[in-house]
């Protein structure tokens, strides 16, 4: 399977910039695999059997929710594209059923970045995208936000 992006550019447009999901959408699952690190540790600190295996029993299922959490923003992290071409932003989420947005950079009225302390530190942000008539796209935990404002509006 192919990018997207690559299915649809028009004879002469050419991809300025691409961006993705940032890594940050994977903490609830770094923070679920710690707790069960953490749960499998204390057995280490305790004699008691049936402490033990309610110990063992709870890391399990907390790994595995961990598991599916990853899961899940792998796969929304796979099947989301964000592109600036010469001629269009496009935003494309979903795999069976695909959402796409897609608005010429012509028509763009805004381009606005929130980002929160830890997404100045680490570079992600949330960017809201308008046109000139009532559409509006706001792309959540984006990489590089700033970067891909500025090859909206830098014309």
């Amino acid at each position: 399977m192919g990018r997207y992006i690559d299915d649809i550019l028009q004879p002469g447009e050419k991809v300025l910039y691409s961006s993705n999901l940032h890594w940050v959408i994977y903490t609830r699952a770094m923070g679920a695999w710690i707790l069960a690190v953490g749960l499998v540790l204390l057995t280490r600190t305790t004699l008691n059997e049936n402490l033990v295996l309610f110990l063992l029993a709870s890391a399990a299922v907390v790994a595995l929710v961990g598991l599916y959490w990853f899961a899940v923003a792998w796969f929304r992290r796979w099947t989301t594209e964000t592109d600036v071409t010469n001629l269009r932003v496009i935003h494309k989420t979903g795999f069976i059923t695909r959402k796409t947005f897609e608005i010429s950079v012509d028509k763009v009225a805004s381009v606005s970045v929130d980002q929160s302390i830890a997404g100045r530190i680490l570079n992600y942000g949330d960017v809201d995208i308008e046109n000139m008539g009532d559409d509006k796209l706001k792309i959540e935990t984006i990489s590089s936000p700033l970067a891909f404002r500025s090859n909206i509006t830098a014309r």
